[in-house]
Order: structure tokens, then sequence, then C-alpha cells
């Protein structure tokens, strides 16, 4: 059946192979908006992006058509060409062989964009590992609650 109207929002966190710091600041824009590209180029919306060292989050409205997994494969395998073919990194770039993808509210997605477009200020504060462990924590307990 066709689905006129959808409310597919997702958080994706992809992590850099070790957590090595392979993004540098200088070309952490050219990155958001090659990602950006990709998903848009693949029916979806990018609504917040933004690239740590380590770590990316980003937020997309997703196409009825792509599942989570399938987008993040299309996205990490052109992003690791891009960033190796265009030498963005010192070394060869390559992104963890598995990535988060979190369901969002339509009414949370100014509040997780707000999060996303924060994260250099939020990174001052708490460590990847902490923030990785409070999603975690968080999810779970969101789980056990609907159970």
């Amino acid at each position: 059946m066709k689905i006129e109207y959808n409310n597919l929002y997702t958080h994706f966190v992809f992590t850099t192979l070790h957590r090595l710091p392979l993004i540098a600041e200088e070309h952490r824009q050219r990155i958001e908006k090659y990602i950006t590209g990709i998903a848009n180029n693949n029916g979806c919306r990018m609504y917040a992006i933004y690239a740590n060292p380590e770590h990316v989050h980003f937020l997309v409205s997703r196409s009825p058509d792509m599942d989570e997994e399938s987008l993040a494969d299309i996205i990490a395998s052109a992003s690791y060409r891009f960033i190796n073919d265009n030498k963005l990194c010192f070394g060869a770039f390559q992104w963890q062989t598995a990535c988060s993808a979190f369901s969002v509210s339509k009414g949370d997605v100014d509040r997780v964009c707000k999060y996303i477009l924060n994260q250099r200020e939020h990174h001052h504060k708490q460590t990847f590992a902490e923030e990785y462990e409070a999603f975690l924590k968080f999810y779970q307990q969101t789980l056990k609650k609907e159970q």
C-alpha cells in the first residue's frame, strides 16, 4: 500500500573506527554537506547534522521506502569513499561496522536538532563515551516502561 504521509524521524550516530578523532574541524562542514546530500538524494530530509572528531550525529526524516539500516549503509559507504578520495583525514578513514539509530517523535524534533547543533559546547562538558552511555540508559528505560 502506498504511504501518503509519514512521520519517520531517526537520530543516527556514526562513530569512527576505534573512536579515533579522524574528522578535522577544517573538513567538518564539507563532510556534513556531503552526508546531507546523500540523505536528500535518497528521499530523506536532513534536519540537523554535526560532525565531531570521532562521531557524527544527524537527524533525518526518512522516506517510507528507506529503512534505517539501508540508509545507514548508503551514507556510510558513500561518505567513507568521499572522505578517503578527497583525503579529508590523515591516513585511511573508516566508520565502525555498526551505528546507532534512535526514533524521534515529531514533538521532539526541535529539541533533538538543538542538541545536535550544540555538539561543540556539549562535548566541553561530557565525553562521547559518557554521552553514548546516557543515550543507551535513556532508551533502555523507555523500552522498559513500554513493556
